[in-house]
C-alpha cells in the first residue's frame, strides 16, 4: 500500500493506490499471496475503492486447516462457555452495528437505514442462537426393554462452508454462522467479491467476543475458492444464498463429495391483489416491496397481480409514489438519506436495463421509466430509477425471470383462481402475498399456493428467527431451509445410543439370537 494515500482526496488515493482486502485465518487478518485479486467498489460513484484478495489452492488449503483445528477445541467447550461468547457477541453487535451498516453501504450501496435493517433482522438469530442448549437437547428413554435405555445426542457436524451473496452481506452469513457456531462447528465464510468487508469485521468481533482462533473463518475469493469448499471432504455442510442456476451448481457438487447442502437459489414473487383489497395500502406496500434495496433481494416483491377492476387504480396510486421516490448515494447528504441506492455494479445495472428492454419489445407498457438515470454529483454511479411496467405478456422473458432490480411489473387476471394458478406455475417457490379484506379468499390462498413463505396484507414475509427460512420447487436445493429448528437440525448430527448396566446378580448369560424387546 501506498505510503502518502492520506495526501489525497479518497477517491484519487483509491484510484492510484487500493488497499487489498484479506482473508481472516487463525484469528486475524491474512494477507494474500496469490497474486490475483477483483476490484470493489462504491457503486454510488463508480470508484474502485479497494482491491479484494482472490485465493488460490493453497489459501484455501489454510483456510480449512485452520477451521478444523478451531473445531476440534471449540467442540470440546461446554455449552456454559459456548454460549458466554454468544452472549458478548450479541452485545458487542447491538453496540456497534451502525458502524457495520456504513461498511455494507460503502460497498454495496444499500441506504444506511436498509443496511440497518439488515443487520437487526441478522440479530435476530443471533438471538436466537443465544438460546441454543433447549435446542441442541437430546431425548431419553429409560426402561425401554428390560435393564436397557436409549437416548440419543446432538453433535456438531465439524467445519462447515458458507457461501454469500452481494445482496446483504451481514445478514445471510447471519441466517447461518450463529446456529452453526453455537452448535459447536467451525464456520468458513466466503463473501461476495463485490462487498467482502463486512465478513471481516464480523470476524473480529467473534475474536474480541472471545471466539477461540479458527472458530470463525473469512475466505475471499472465486470460484476457486467456492470449488475447494464444495470438494474438501474436512468440510461438512455448505448452505448458500444465491441464483438458482449457481444453487443447483452448489447443491449437486456439495451432495457429489457427501456433503449437506442447504442452497437457497431465485425468485419471482408475486403479490396476488383483489378488488376487495384497501389500494392505498397496497400500493404502499407493492413500493416498499418493489423498490427498496433497489430491488436486489430474494424476497422482493417483482410482479402484482391485479385482479380486474383494481388494476388501473393501482398503477395510478403507485406512480404518485414512485413520483415522490429520491435515488441517491446510500450514504445520504447533510443528514438526509434517499429512498434507493444504485445498483451493485455497472454490468448488473446493463443486465435490469436489458430486461426492461425486453419487456417493452415484447408489448408491455413502460409506466415509469427508470433506464438512463443520473443522480447530480454522482454520475458515474451505478443507478437505476424505480420502474413500472404494465400488460406484461406471460411469455417474456421479463416475466418468467429473475430481475433482481427496481423493476415492478403488473399483469391483469380475472379471478382470484387464475392468480393462484399463475403463481403455482412458475418455476420457483420462494415468497408470495395476497391483499384482501376477505379471510375465506387469504385461508384458501394460504392452502392453495405452491410456496415457501406466504404473507397476508403482508408483502415481505420474511420469517422471524424462530421459525425458518426457505422456499419450494427451484428456490430451495436440500431438505433444510435457514435458522430456526431447521438450522439447529442441519447443524448437528444424531447419535442414539442403547445402554445397559449390568446388576451383577442377574447376569443375563449368552444369547446368540437378534436381540429382542421384552
Amino acid at each position: 500500500m501506498s505510503t502518502n494515500t492520506t495526501e489525497l482526496p479518497d477517491t484519487e488515493a483509491a484510484r492510484l493506490s487500493p488497499r487489498v482486502i484479506s482473508h481472516w485465518i487463525d484469528g486475524a487478518e491474512a494477507p494474500s499471496t496469490s497474486g490475483r485479486t477483483a476490484p470493489v467498489y462504491n457503486p454510488a460513484t463508480g470508484v474502485v475503492t479497494a482491491d479484494v484478495a482472490l485465493a488460490d489452492e493453497a489459501e484455501v488449503e489454510a483456510a480449512i486447516a485452520s477451521a478444523q483445528r478451531g473445531f476440534e477445541m471449540w467442540s470440546r467447550f461446554s455449552i456454559a462457555k459456548r454460549q458466554t461468547v454468544l452472549f458478548a457477541f450479541r452485545e458487542l453487535l447491538n453496540a456497534r452495528k451502525r458502524e457495520l451498516a456504513e461498511i455494507i453501504t460503502a460497498e454495496h450501496g444499500k441506504v444506511v437505514s436498509d443496511a440497518m435493517g439488515e443487520i437487526l433482522r441478522g440479530q435476530e438469530v443471533v438471538e436466537l442462537a443465544t438460546g441454543f442448549p433447549h435446542l441442541i437437547k437430546g431425548a431419553f428413554s429409560e426402561n425401554a426393554s428390560t435393564g436397557i435405555d436409549v437416548y440419543s445426542l446432538k453433535q456438531p457436524l465439524g467445519v462447515v462452508g458458507i457461501i454469500s451473496p452481494f445482496n446483504f452481506p451481514a445478514m445471510v452469513p447471519m441466517w447461518f454462522f450463529p446456529v452453526a457456531i453455537a452448535a459447536g462447528n467451525a464456520v468458513v465464510v466466503k463473501p461476495s467479491e463485490k462487498d467482502p468487508s463486512a465478513a471481516l469485521w464480523l470476524a473480529a468481533l467473534w475474536k474480541e467476543a472471545g471466539l477461540p482462533d479458527g472458530v470463525f473463518t473469512v475466505l475471499q475469493g472465486d470460484k476457486l475458492a467456492v470449488d475447494g469448499l464444495l470438494t474438501d471432504p474436512r468440510v461438512q455442510s455448505i448452505s448458500f444464498v444465491g441464483s438458482t442456476p449457481i444453487a443447483q451448481y452448489i447443491y449437486e457438487t456439495a451432495s457429489k463429495h457427501g456433503k449437506r447442502v442447504q442452497a437457497l437459489g431465485g425468485a419471482k414473487n408475486h403479490m396476488l391483489v383483489l378488488p376487495d383489497a384497501d389500494l392505498d395500502l397496497v400500493a404502499d406496500q407493492a413500493v416498499n416491496a418493489g423498490y427498496g434495496a433497489a430491488g436486489e433481494r430474494c424476497m422482493a416483491i417483482s410482479v402484482v397481480l391485479a385482479v380486474e377492476p383494481a388494476a388501473d387504480e393501482l398503477i395510478e396510486k403507485i406512480q404518485e409514489r414512485i413520483a415522490k421516490l429520491r435515488v441517491g448515494n446510500g450514504a445520504g447528504q447533510d443528514g438526509v438519506e434517499p429512498d434507493l441506492g444504485p445498483l451493485i455494479s455497472a454490468q448488473h445495472r446493463e443486465k435490469v436495463s436489458g430486461y426492461v428492454d425486453i419487456a417493452e419489445a415484447d408489448g408491455a407498457k413502460v409506466v415509469v421509466d427508470g433506464r438512463g438515470l443520473t443522480v447530480p454529483g454522482h454520475e458515474d454511479g451505478f443507478f437505476f430509477g424505480p420502474t413500472l411496467l404494465d400488460e406484461v405478456p406471460l411469455t417474456s422473458r421479463a416475466y418468467t425471470e429473475e430481475i433482481f432490480g427496481p423493476v415492478l411489473s403488473v399483469v391483469r387476471v380475472k379471478t382470484f383462481a387464475e392468480g393462484v394458478d399463475l403463481i403455482n406455475s412458475g418455476q420457483f417457490g420462494n415468497g408470495t402475498a395476497i391483499f384482501t379484506n376477505d379471510g375465506g379468499a387469504a385461508r384458501r390462498f394460504q392452502n392453495e399456493i405452491q410456496v415457501g413463505m406466504i404473507g397476508i396484507n403482508v408483502p415481505i414475509p420474511v420469517p422471524v428467527a424462530y421459525h425458518s427460512f426457505g422456499g419450494w420447487k427451484q428456490s430451495l436445493f436440500g431438505d433444510a431451509k435457514a435458522y430456526g429448528v431447521h438450522g439447529f437440525d442441519f447443524f448437528t448430527r444424531e447419535k442414539a445410543v442403547t445402554s445397559r448396566w449390568l446388576d451383577p446378580a442377574t447376569h443375563g448369560g449368552i444369547n446368540l439370537g437378534f436381540p429382542q424387546n421384552d
